[in-house]
């Protein structure tokens, strides 16, 4: 058991842990291993070869299949990534010419003669209908032999995996890192918390557990091992019934409840008794989940249970036989007859609703004194509102700085976007700067105050992960706003899905804007040439897994944006899928190689949200003429088929100018925070080793760094958001 949650190591903190025995002769097997390694893009550490080196080769052998399977997965290089044209970047032909040579191909076939010439009368041909369209015409084995091997250059990848320590402290190590999180975390770290929670529920426990969903997969474990919950509102208990049904602890989706055994229901029935019994003013967050409550009251029969009548108050709200005012709509009450004074007064005792209320109170005051009582209630409670929120609303306040007019843009928790425009009054500047300062001010007290702080250029405008949901898993993920610069001459797009049960057709496109968001062209199963590139062909169904890439030659770009996306034409959509994830590979001017090169792989990243339009990241052209990419983990609702990106360039557009002409809160910001009189900053060159222990922040953890060092990098950077 134990073995087989390595791989979260590996994939959460690129460290492979390493046993302490026993010894013997390992230092071929671990050269063999590093070799390996390289060819997909990653290689030793000094440290970590020597470790392996003095193992017995039985041992790393061992450590050498996991670790090798884990990071060809963290790659993407678990799967075969074929291509419709066998040659492709080259071969690739105008598109009509290609749907021709379809049609012919058709006519030429005696069991699709008639069909086709049934269809040319009318004068519409269906591309699906020819058996030379949408399916591979050579096998995975032919496409290799036809390609060339990877020219490698300077230029290609390299991720070093370092060493850890033994398994067991690694796994506590991150089950506390993750339990603990001050920032909520995305699907997969959720996947992964339950696992490493059914092996630590027992062992160690983090301070705190602040995020709500993280305490309810951790209270599934703690329960299941025979340990009481940790339970102090009645969303806890809603929470962990989700967590034990398999359903959603973040309650965004209707969770169906199984059938539990008495036991569990007597679990959480008295848990719900005791909560409600210490707070009865708890009561008033059951109108919040009042559907949710109704449905897991026929689970839980709390008539049967006559001992706990607290818990049976819960389900008489949920229903309506008893009132209990929620706090915000007591709130909203107040808001009602324009009483922002007695509104504020309330909300002090709750300085996290405080804070997310701030723009609306700002909005609804009406005198200079009422607004004056919202920013200081503000100032007063500051120090009680978690870090995350506090930044949260720092960074929405920078940008309420824009005139009315504006483009508002909404995500939601699965990553679904939509933009309108925004409406709202102003908020006064001498407003926004008092509450800008106080947060900032707060914040500075919070953070750490190393005494060296080195810090690598590319990390400072990559966005704070104020919350997990705000990106996706895979290799060189960053959070949604993100930037990083690009380099390299061609840049190549891959999609790779693989259907589940009915028939899947995505389709790889790459849209290409002007300066002022309107479109120059596109590359698309419609537009298989341009001058920017190539398209390697459409591939209509995903049995045994597809793949389909995009060529751009950058220099060649005529517009000031590339946004790549991935439409569902027909089938399943992302979340259901077998699997499916989408990446940019780099390569220099014509180094020549396989389609998919794992050693070029600058980002995988899994698509798993709600809606048929994927949009991944951006590129946007700066002054400079250099290429970056900023990140949007975004997902249109799209249709329910035929997407494709001459349909939807529009809404793109819109929502792309929303996204890009919104300024994020990155790691600059923190690291201007820090910096100070006790705190010496300094840019990393990329090679110097420092001499003494500091705290490192940036994308890739430097080797040889000294001991006592702070690292913090992409995989941990929610560490740096202060409690």
């Amino acid at each position: 058991m134990i073995d087989r949650l390595e791989p979260l190591v590996i994939r959460h903190t690129l460290r492979v842990p390493t046993p302490t025995g026993p010894v013997g002769e390992g230092a071929t097997a671990a050269r063999q291993l590093d070799a390996v390694l390289l060819s997909v893009g990653f290689k030793l550490s000094a440290e970590l070869l020597e470790r392996l080196s003095g193992l017995s080769e039985e041992t790393v052998v061992r450590i050498a299949g996991r670790t090798l399977s884990t990071v060809r997965e963290l790659v993407g290089d678990h799967v075969r990534h074929n291509v419709y044209f066998i040659n492709f970047p080259a071969g690739v032909p105008d598109t009509v010419d290609f749907w021709m040579s379809c049609v012919a191909d058709a006519l030429c076939d005696e069991k699709t003669r008639a069909g086709t010439l049934d269809q040319l009368r009318t004068g519409v041909v269906n591309l699906l209908s020819l058996p030379a369209y949408g399916r591979y015409q050579h096998t995975y084995a032919d496409m290799l032999a036809a390609q060339d091997e990877l020219i490698a250059t300077a230029g290609d990848r390299i991720t070093v995996l370092h060493a850890g320590g033994d398994l067991a402290d690694e796994l506590t190590a991150l089950y506390l890192a993750l339990a603990g999180s001050d920032t909520p975390l995305g699907e997969e770290h959720r996947r992964d918390l339950r696992a490493l929670a059914e092996r630590c529920v027992d062992g160690p426990q983090p301070e705190a557990i602040p995020v709500r969903e993280n305490r309810a997969i951790v209270n599934q474990a703690r329960l299941t091992a025979g340990s009481a919950p940790l339970l102090d509102t009645v969303t806890d208990v809603l929470r962990l019934a989700c967590a034990l049904s398999d359903g959603d602890v973040t309650l965004a989706e209707a969770t169906r409840f199984r059938s539990l055994s008495r036991p569990v229901r007597r679990a959480l029935l008295a848990g719900l008794d005791a909560v409600v019994a210490a707070s009865p003013a708890k009561l008033a967050d059951v109108a919040v989940h009042r559907e949710e409550w109704k449905r897991l009251g026929e689970r839980l029969h709390p008539h049967e249970y006559p001992q706990w009548p607290h818990a049976a108050e819960v389900f008489a709200v949920a229903r309506g036989e008893r009132k209990a005012p929620s706090f915000e709509g007591r709130v909203e009450e107040l808001l009602a007859v324009n009483d922002v004074l007695g509104a504020v007064e309330l909300l002090k005792s709750a300085p996290g609703k405080l804070f997310r209320a701030l723009d609306r109170l700002l909005r609804t005051a009406l005198t200079q004194e009422e607004r004056d009582a919202v920013v200081a209630a503000a100032e007063q409670v500051v120090p009680e509102v978690s870090g995350r929120v506090a930044l949260s609303v720092r960074e929405h306040l920078h940008n309420r700085a824009r005139e009315t007019g504006e483009l508002r843009v909404f995500v939601n928790r699965r990553g679904r976007a939509w933009v309108t425009d925004d409406e709202r009054s102003v908020v006064g500047p001498a407003e926004r700067a008092r509450l800008i300062a106080a947060i900032d001010d707060e914040t500075r007290r919070r953070l750490p105050c190393p005494e060296r702080l080195l810090v690598d250029p590319d990390m400072l405008d990559v966005a704070l992960p104020l919350s997990g949901k705000a990106t996706a898993a895979g290799l060189g993920v960053l959070p949604r706003g993100s930037v990083s610069p690009v380099e390299g001459e061609l840049l190549r797009f891959f999609v790779y899905w693989k259907e589940t049960e009915q028939r899947t057709d995505f389709d790889l496109s790459a849209l290409l804007l002007n300066a002022d968001y309107s479109t120059n062209t596109w590359l698309s199963y419609t537009s298989l040439t341009e001058v920017e590139g190539e398209h390697s062909g459409d591939i209509t169904e995903a049995p045994d897994g597809a793949s389909e890439f995009i060529d751009l030659r950058l220099g060649a770009v005529r517009g000031a944006f590339v946004v790549p996306q991935v439409n569902i034409f027909a089938g399943e959509d992302f979340e259901e899928v077998e699997e499916s994830f989408f990446g940019f590979m780099l390569r220099e001017g014509e180094q020549r190689g396989r389609p998919f090169e794992p050693r070029t792989v600058r980002l995988k990243s899994e698509l798993r949200g709600a809606g048929r339009v994927a949009l991944p990241l951006v590129f946007l052209r700066g002054e400079d003429g250099r290429w970056r990419a900023k990140w949007l983990h975004l997902y249109l609702k799209g249709s329910p088929s035929a997407n494709r990106v001459e349909e939807n360039r529009v809404t793109v557009a819109t929502l792309l100018r929303g996204i890009v002409e919104r300024e994020q809160l990155t790691v600059r910001h923190l690291v201007g925070l820090m910096a100070g009189e006790a705190t010496t900053v300094t840019l990393w060159d990329g090679e110097t080793v420092p001499d003494g222990p500091v705290t490192y922040i940036g994308l890739r953890r430097p080797d040889g760094l000294p001991e006592g060092s702070r690292i913090v990098t992409p995989e941990n950077l929610r560490d740096l958001i202060p409690a």
